[in-house]
């Protein structure tokens, strides 16, 4: 009989779908890239998910990110997104959380809960609590590095942090890490050279940073690797 899931199941059996019904990701960061995984998680039948991100909807976001239309400009991302997953999905759970995370904030999650664990947020504080957090637990955990100031979504792959090479994020990364001597973390990065913003955007500078190049087809390049990834882990 056929359902919406009939083309997935093809695919992977009706007990790998089962799998992918009983599992519960959580995906920190819904925003260009974060946005994108929680499209496709729950277009893949995941059963639970939860969605972390304090932000609202910026004009500045139509550009690329699966939830931002004119119509949700100024709402919370989590609010929007939870609704598009339920209209794609109703009998998928959502668990939001209107929360910037950080390691003050961490302490509200229990990891252990969790099948996987999506870092899609941009702050290294933040991106190096996440890890610790699932080291802890032994949850699996994929992160993603720098999408932004690049044009070419064909040059991602995933690698472990100690193969990357070229994206600034991941270097930091690693060396933060190493001090921590955390021995592996898998993550989506990309070998482009960053491109340099031809201008600053004076309406969203943040504490004197560049605010950072974007377009539609990196960040949702990335953002589908990754929950590719997550799938085929926990099937």
């Amino acid at each position: 009989m056929e359902n919406q899931f009939s083309r997935t199941e093809f695919l992977i059996s009706k007990d790998g779908l089962n799998k992918l019904q009983s599992a519960r990701v959580v995906v920190f960061g819904i925003g260009g890239v974060g946005g994108y995984v929680v499209e496709a998680l729950v277009r893949s039948g995941i059963g639970t998910i939860d969605i972390v991100d304090n932000d609202r909807v910026h004009i500045t976001n139509l550009n690329r990110q699966i939830i931002a239309t004119h119509c949700t400009i100024g709402e919370y991302k989590v609010d929007v997104m939870e609704k598009r997953i339920k209209d794609i999905n109703p009998n998928c759970k959502v668990n939001k959380y209107k929360t910037f995370f950080t390691p003050e904030t961490s302490p509200e999650f229990d990891f252990s809960k969790y099948d996987y664990v999506v870092d899609a947020i941009d702050t290294v504080s933040g991106k190096i609590e996440l890890v610790m957090k699932c080291n802890e637990t032994n949850t699996p955990i994929i992160s993603s590095m720098g999408a932004g100031n690049k044009m070419h979504p064909e040059m991602f792959e995933i690698s472990d942090i100690y193969k990357t090479s070229v994206c600034p994020l991941a270097k930091v990364m690693r060396q933060e890490l190493k001090k921590r001597r955390i021995k592996k973390l898998k993550v989506v990065y990309s070998k482009e050279i960053p491109i340099k913003p031809i201008s600053d955007y004076e309406g969203e500078s943040t504490a004197g940073k560049q605010v950072p190049g974007s377009n539609a087809f990196v960040p949702s390049t990335a953002g589908l690797i990754i929950a590719g990834e997550v799938i085929r882990s926990l099937l």
